[in-house]
């Protein structure tokens, strides 16, 4: 038994932020409900590379966080459709939805009302930059609020500019906080017998992405520069070139120093690092990423990476996401499920889900649906 069987879940979110949320849902149990105009589906249905994936409406970009739901087209501006809509919140547990600005109210949608159908109702709204503010009504995608909310700008060199972080970083840390909320209600809701309101933002969840960042430029009252892959203070920490290709080396602790130098066969000075303090350890940051630079250039990233590792030295090789993928490290791991989908051009694994348990773990056990597929199964529900 996964974690949310019985729980029913009403969606009515699209692109990333929210339908990447009811998923988190699905994959552990939860019956989520996907509801859509037949007229105007969710964008990303036909956003993707291959056009025959487009024309069926089952693009990568949506299948990867629709898997595992029931979809069901009604266009809630006509009567009828509205009014089956009421009559099936009355059988839900939870209600997801990221309208912008007051489209949501505007429907008659609002929690004020649909909680008097439905009392025990969770209503989680997901916008931009939240329900409260002066941009409360403002519309935004992941690359606005990274602009916004200081992230862009922390991303980059003074050489670049403020850099977009390229995956929809985001979105995707978005859906993982309102899934966390709405758990966190359901679970409140076995205490009180009573439903409520969650208002999530992108923007809030873009602050909590950076916590230790933004904790401290509120001690400080400064923005931190940015330093692309180095880092500010602490010599074996960062990029560096072997003679292939660049790793990354983590050597943060003052131990970890030590054994990396004692990896580079520098014996002496992981000695005098060990009397060192941290602001001497700092103050000595040019002179030990020089002579850091001077050894590893003369072997291979793998090298490097496998002789660091061996002496507890976290480090990798900078790879590709197809390097990735295919390693066997991910491959060893359940985060990686088979999609369900037999079309050529489609996704054989998905993300699923970035743990597991020891029964009941996260699983996609049906494919994403075509629009209205489970229309029927859903109006016999009711009726």
């Amino acid at each position: 038994m996964r974690p949310f069987e019985g729980i029913r879940i009403l969606d009515l979110t699209h692109v990333f932020a929210g339908p990447f949320c009811t998923f988190q849902l699905a994959v552990m149990g939860a019956e989520v409900i996907k509801i859509e105009s037949p007229d105007a589906p969710d964008m990303m249905r036909d956003e993707g590379n291959f056009d025959d994936l487009n024309e069926l409406g089952l693009s990568n970009f949506y299948i990867c966080q629709n898997s595992e739901k029931k979809s069901l087209s009604l266009d809630l501006k006509v009567e009828k459709d509205k009014n089956f809509f009421l009559k099936l919140l009355e059988t839900a547990d939870v209600l997801v939805q990221n309208y912008s600005g007051n489209s949501i109210a505007d429907l008659g949608l609002s929690y004020k009302k649909l909680k008097k159908i439905n009392p025990r109702l969770i209503y989680c709204s997901m916008t931009g930059f939240g329900r409260t503010g002066p941009k409360s009504e403002h519309p935004a995608y992941d690359s606005v609020i990274q602009a916004y909310s200081g992230l862009m700008e922390l991303n980059g060199l003074k050489s670049t500019g403020p850099l977009r972080v390229g995956p929809a970083v985001v979105d995707y840390g978005t859906g993982i906080h309102a899934a966390f909320a709405i758990s966190s209600a359901l679970y409140r809701r076995q205490i009180t017998g009573k439903g409520l309101e969650i208002d999530v933002s992108m923007l809030d969840a873009a602050l909590m992405l950076m916590t230790s960042t933004v904790s401290e430029t509120i001690a400080t009252g400064l923005s931190k520069p940015n330093y692309g892959n180095d880092h500010p203070d602490y010599a074996g920490y960062g990029a560096f070139k072997a003679n292939d290709r660049d790793f990354v080396i983590g050597a943060f602790t003052k131990k970890q120093m030590q054994n990396l130098f004692r990896a580079l066969d520098l014996e002496d000075t992981a000695n005098e690092i060990s009397y060192m303090s941290k602001k001497e350890l700092k103050t000595n940051k040019k002179k030990f990423k020089k002579m850091i630079s001077q050894v590893v250039i003369n072997n291979t990233a793998d090298y490097w990476e496998e002789v660091l590792n061996r002496y507890h030295v976290p480090a990798s090789k900078i790879q590709t996401l197809t390097e990735a993928l295919n390693s066997e490290q991910i491959k060893s791991r359940s985060v990686l499920q088979n999609s369900l989908l037999s079309n050529n051009f489609h996704s054989k694994k998905l993300p699923t889900a970035a743990f597991g348990y020891s029964s009941g773990s996260p699983k996609i056990t049906k494919p994403a649906p075509k629009i209205g597929k489970n229309n029927k199964e859903i109006r016999k529900l009711i009726s």
